[in-house]
């Protein structure tokens, strides 16, 4: 949840290159209380709870047993093009393992200029 604050700053970088959209593998009443955290730091994104993991589950990022948890999602970035086709995927090797925002923000440049 706490990855969300990063995009914050680079909100209009990112809407000019289109949108994005997060989502968490977690419960509501969850460990990590995602509801009361965005209440307390809103963000300007969408936000989707995948409780069910059928999202993480579709795009082949959900292990059920891992060493640094059980079912959960691995932190995952798709950038998707306005056509439907995936550009870009980063899959964290561990819970904090992530994309680099320069890598990201590069990527979302690449995906709008071939989707333009």
């Amino acid at each position: 949840m706490k990855r969300l604050a990063q995009f914050e700053p680079k909100q209009d970088e990112i809407n000019q290159f289109g949108s994005a959209v997060f989502i968490a593998a977690e419960k509501r009443g969850g460990l990590f209380k995602p509801e009361k955290y965005l209440a307390e730091h809103p963000v300007a994104f969408p936000f989707l709870l995948d409780e069910k993991r059928v999202v993480t589950k579709s795009y082949g990022v959900y292990h059920a047993l891992g060493t640094d948890g059980i079912n959960i999602a691995r932190p995952a970035t798709f950038v998707i093009r306005r056509d439907g086709i995936i550009d870009y995927i980063y899959v964290g090797e561990n819970q904090r393992d992530r994309a680099e925002m320069p890598e990201l923000i590069q990527r979302l440049r690449h995906a709008a200029s071939l989707s333009a």
